[in-house]
Order: C-alpha cells, then sequence, then structure tokens
C-alpha cells in the first residue's frame, strides 16, 4: 500500500470501524493543516483515546487486518509466548474490557496444537469462581480463521511482575494470596480437575489485591464415571512431569499442585526460588532436585515457625506426607495465619487428639472419654501414621500406648515431638509404657524432653489429667467433670 498521508490514515481508520467520521473530524480541526501529518494525527488519536498506540503503529504501516477478533477490538498486546499472544480487547458495543487470546498461527495448521488450545478455553468455560480467572469466550474468527480465547480481564500483573519489583512479600500478604489461590484450586478440584502449571506467572494479582488462577491449559481432567480411572492425557510441563515420576504418582495428582503452590509461596516469602533453576530439561527431571526443595532452614527469619511448618507440609518430597487436598490445605493456612497472630481458633473446631492403640477394647475407652470430654479423637493401628496425618494436618497431642504400638509407637512419637520443636509448634505427647519398657524411662525422657511419659499400670485419670493441663478446652467445651 502506498504511504498514506493524513487524510488517507483517518480515511482507513474510520473503513476499519476504529474511529467515526465525528471523532476524525474533531481531530481534524485541532490540527494545522500544514502539520496534518500522519504522525501529528495519530498522536492527537492516542491523546483523546480513540485509538492505542499498538493500532496506530499498524495503521501507519498500512495494515488492514489484526484489528478485530471475534467481534472484539484488541487495542494493544500484553503478552506472547511461543503458544500464543494475548491482548487487552473491548467489546465496541458494550465497552466491556477482556482479555483475547490467540492461538499463533504458525500453529493454525496443527490440529494437535488446536485441540490443546480449544481445551484449555473449554476446561475454564465451566470453572466459575472469584479466584479463577473467568472464560468467556473459545472461538475459530470467522474472518482470520484465528482461533482464540476470550476471558476475564484482570487489571494488574501477575506475581512473577510483582516479585520481579518488590523482591519479595511480606507474611500476611502473602498468606492472603496463598489461601485464594487454594480457593481456586479447591473449586476445581471439586469439579474432578486439577490445575497442572501453578507458577507465578500463572497467578494474577487485581488491581484491588485478589489472586486469580490462569491458565489451565494443561489442566487434567478425572474420569467421573462409576470405577472409571480413565485420564485425559495432556502435554505436562517440566516440573509437574519430574515431580510426578520421581514420586510415582499418577498424572493429575491434586497434591502435585500444592506442592508447586508451595514452591511459589516459598519465593513469595524469601525472594529465592525452592527448586534449583536451570534451563537443562535432564537436570529438571532428577529425583534429587525434589528430594532436596525440602530441607530449608527452619531459622530462615522470613519463616516463622507456623509458616516454617505450613511450608513443610505443602513440599514434602513423599507425597503421602503432603497435605492431601485444596480443602485441607485452606484448613491449614488459617490455622498457620492464627497461629502467627497469636489469635484462638474458632472454638467451634474442637482440638484434635490422635491415639495409637492396637487393643480394641482400649480404643473404646479411648474415644469414649475423650469424645465425651469435648476432643476429635483420631485412632489409628498404624503409628506411622500417626506421623503422616501430622505432616498433612496437625493436630493438638499424640498419645501412644507403647505397649501395644512397640518400637514403632515410640519411634512415632518421636518424630512426631521433632517436628513440633523445628516449627516451634504445639502438640503434647504422651507415652505410655509396659514395666519391661520402663526401663527405658531415663532414655526417653533425654529423646522426649516435652513429653509427658507414664509406666504401666495408667489409668484414664491420669491421662485425662494431662490433657486437662497440656491441651486446655474452652470452659463451653465438652465435660469437664
Amino acid at each position: 500500500m502506498p504511504h498514506l498521508d493524513a487524510t488517507g490514515l483517518a480515511q482507513l481508520a474510520i473503513r476499519l470501524n476504529l474511529i467515526t467520521d465525528e471523532q476524525a473530524r474533531d481531530c481534524r480541526r485541532e490540527l494545522d493543516p500544514k502539520s496534518a501529518t500522519p504522525e501529528a494525527l495519530l498522536r492527537l488519536f492516542e491523546r483523546k483515546a480513540y485509538l492505542t498506540p499498538w493500532q496506530g503503529s499498524k495503521l501507519l504501516k498500512g495494515d488492514q487486518d489484526g484489528y478485530f477478533l471475534g467481534g472484539y477490538r484488541l487495542l494493544y498486546r500484553i503478552s506472547a509466548g511461543t503458544f500464543g499472544r494475548v491482548y487487552r480487547a473491548d467489546n465496541p458495543h458494550t465497552g466491556e474490557i477482556v482479555a483475547v487470546k490467540v492461538l499463533r498461527k504458525k500453529w493454525s495448521n496443527d490440529q494437535h496444537k488446536i485441540e490443546l488450545f480449544e481445551r484449555e478455553g473449554k476446561v475454564g468455560l465451566s470453572l466459575r469462581h472469584p479466584n479463577i480467572v473467568q472464560i468467556l469466550a473459545v472461538n475459530r474468527d470467522p474472518a482470520t480463521g484465528q482461533y482464540f480465547i476470550a476471558m476475564e480481564f484482570v487489571e494488574g500483573g501477575n506475581l512473577r511482575d510483582i516479585l520481579n519489583i518488590r523482591k519479595k512479600l511480606e507474611t500476611l500478604p502473602a498468606l492472603k494470596i496463598l489461601e485464594e489461590a487454594a480457593s481456586g484450586l479447591a473449586h476445581a478440584w471439586s469439579r474432578n480437575m486439577t490445575h497442572r502449571d501453578i507458577k507465578p506467572t500463572n497467578i494474577l494479582l487485581s488491581a484491588q489485591g485478589e489472586a486469580k488462577l490462569v491458565d489451565f491449559g494443561l489442566a487434567e481432567i478425572k474420569g467421573e464415571g462409576e470405577g472409571d480411572e480413565e485420564e485425559t492425557a495432556v502435554e505436562r510441563t517440566v516440573d509437574y512431569a519430574g515431580l510426578e515420576k520421581a514420586t510415582g504418582v499418577a498424572i493429575g495428582d491434586v497434591r502435585s499442585d500444592i506442592y508447586f503452590l508451595g514452591c511459589t509461596f516459598f519465593e513469595v516469602l524469601t525472594g529465592r526460588p525452592l527448586l534449583t533453576v536451570t534451563k537443562n530439561v535432564k537436570a529438571r527431571m532428577m529425583s534429587h532436585r525434589f528430594e532436596t526443595a525440602a530441607l530449608f532452614s527452619p531459622g530462615d527469619p522470613d519463616l516463622p515457625g507456623p509458616i516454617f511448618g505450613l511450608l513443610r507440609r505443602m513440599v514434602a518430597y513423599n507425597p503421602n506426607e503432603r497435605i492431601q487436598t485444596p480443602a485441607q490445605l485452606i484448613d491449614a493456612i488459617r490455622q498457620a495465619k492464627a497461629e502467627l497472630l497469636g489469635e484462638p481458633l474458632d472454638n467451634a473446631v474442637p482440638k484434635t487428639i490422635f491415639v495409637v492403640e492396637l487393643n480394641t477394647k482400649l480404643q473404646d475407652a479411648f474415644r469414649d472419654k475423650l469424645k465425651k470430654m469435648g476432643y476429635r479423637v483420631l485412632i489409628s493401628i498404624d503409628a506411622n501414621r500417626a506421623w503422616e496425618r501430622f505432616l498433612q494436618q496437625p493436630f493438638d497431642a499424640l498419645i501412644v500406648d507403647a505397649r501395644t504400638a512397640g518400637d514403632d509407637g515410640i519411634n512415632a512419637m518421636e518424630r512426631v515431638l521433632g517436628e513440633t520443636a523445628m516449627r516451634n509448634a504445639k502438640c503434647a505427647g504422651i507415652l505410655i509404657l509396659s514395666d519391661e519398657q520402663g526401663k527405658l524411662h531415663s532414655r526417653l525422657a533425654e529423646r522426649m524432653p516435652k513429653a509427658t511419659i507414664l509406666v504401666h499400670p495408667v489409668t484414664m485419670k491420669q491421662i485425662t489429667e494431662v490433657l486437662r493441663r497440656e491441651v486446655p478446652l474452652a470452659a463451653s467445651d465438652g465435660d469437664e467433670d
């Protein structure tokens, strides 16, 4: 196209429905005819917000397409990647501001890429939650043939942008972001869906400070039919693939999302990545990279006790020792916040006692008595389950009957109390020994100075007196007889 003068440029903008006749006349009247160059006219269009600089630069080059997609008017490019570009756009009829993600033209004939792109949008269409960016439309523009996804526009930036500027965030704002992201994950998980690509760039922060998950393009949908174990296989990020291969879990395990949300949370708090950063795919897949990630120091001033404990449970290498679901994660976040602020948790939630006991009659006795007192009671014959449960969701006291649980029970008590001390948290320990095991009393007392060690014969009254002292209930809770 030949070089446009000011008049030709205005006529092109009108013909493309970018401006109106009246807007063009308004600007021409303000310009001195002698200085009415195309560039001067464009600057005036931009000052009056009739056009954006991105639109103006295209007009100046004489471009006649690429301004509209699916009825949305593209205003400027927000970001670009190998898969697609994202634009800020509006609906010219309603003025609604949206974000439009466009599949790059080079992938327009790649059916696999098209299916992945459309799948991202269709997955998002089924999710409606304040902490998930809402998908508005998934379509192919009839004029250009381009595939696009229209979504809610979040005025703000992503978490990576924020960290590039501020390096790290204070604990309470970081906890707020974490809880809101977990709420988004919980909503997706309630629909049998995981995210599959949790990282700072996929957590947007609105101008009001609200966190929103974006880009469910790698989301995993679990089969919902009875007995249906089928999974929809999609491309995975290297980090997710490495973690899942190393830990032996299936694709789409929600605990993987919890792990990488923990990695993001660590970086938000400390300004440092938790996983070693490398572009080498083989190195990123190595199990050692994930095994050593959770070995961060409990003395880090950026990770006060409750936060350290929360993070340890999010990024545990063993998936069974991780927080198991987004709903549990939300509870754990709220508990950590309450501990951090020294605030009491909701009195409607009873304090929890975990009991390791193999004798069924004694199990019933513990259950009946402790529930009557007002405690929530968890009982297991497997001492290792106490350790796993504590890492996932801490309890307030552990009672181990080592007469029936043996060395496994003693080891579980030592591990739980050791973890409690490392987190600077609270968990009472009551260890019941047989006459024979009583010979170990002094040695065990040295190894577990915070435990109350009772040697047979032991009465329920002795045990409940320790609980009332170490794990007091509110006056309105339970039976204090």
